[in-house]
């Protein structure tokens, strides 16, 4: 087959080449962040106003004692079945407060499984402009967040922090980031409405979320 000069192809090498040997400019500095959304002034108050937007149950507690009184509550309602719990101290410490009488698998015995009616966990940190919860794979594994169909979240006040950004900021100086293989964004009950326009709970995850928010944990 004889050759046919493309003369557009040449050009185009040619300007590649050119472009090659030329030095990429320099970049200026990043700038500077801008704030794109109001300032919260009460990250408790719009944390709250959020959750109840969210569907999220969000109880404040003034300490531990009060704290296992909340997580007895939340818990009278769940059928009956395994509690699956991250096993921290705080959370030790609740437990046996709160007085459940019910069979409980620890994370340190392996992960969740079908038969766990709900999920007991610590935060990372609470989102106020969104009352979202950020939570690690440290927080019992991956599971622990959606296989229940409750999930009952832990926390303290300290904890409150304004925006997504700074959720982040905090999770990677308390190695959440690096010491974790996920962090899970949790924004009101697992829900969707794909099928004809119909809200559905628990579509992939838990139904009903729950914030025990205590002002300290002892």
């Amino acid at each position: 087959m004889d050759h046919t000069e493309n003369s557009g192809r040449e050009r185009i090498l040619a300007r590649i080449h050119s472009g090659l040997r030329m030095p990429a400019p320099k970049h200026s500095a990043a700038p500077t962040a801008q704030m794109v959304f109001a300032a919260i002034p009460d990250p408790l108050a719009r944390f709250q106003d959020e959750c109840a937007y969210n569907a999220t149950e969000c109880v404040l507690m003034r300490d531990s004692r009060a704290s296992s009184r909340a997580l007895a509550d939340a818990l009278a309602p769940v059928p009956e079945g395994e509690i699956y719990i991250q096993d921290a101290p705080a959370l030790r410490r609740l437990t046996e407060g709160s007085g459940i009488d019910r069979a409980v698998r620890w994370s340190t015995e392996g992960p969740p499984t079908e038969a766990s009616q709900a999920t007991v966990t610590l935060a990372e940190c609470l989102v106020a402009a969104t009352g979202s919860i950020l939570i690690s794979s440290a927080a019992a594994g991956r599971g622990a967040s959606i296989v229940a169909p409750v999930h009952i979240v832990v926390a303290e006040i300290a904890q409150l922090v304004p925006d997504l950004a700074s959720a982040v900021a905090r999770a990677r100086k308390s190695g959440g980031v690096t010491g974790s293989s996920c962090l899970c964004l949790i924004t009101g009950s697992s829900r969707t409405a794909d099928i004809e326009k119909i809200l559905v709970l628990g579509a992939h995850g838990p139904r009903r979320v729950v914030v025990i928010l205590a002002r300290q944990l002892d």
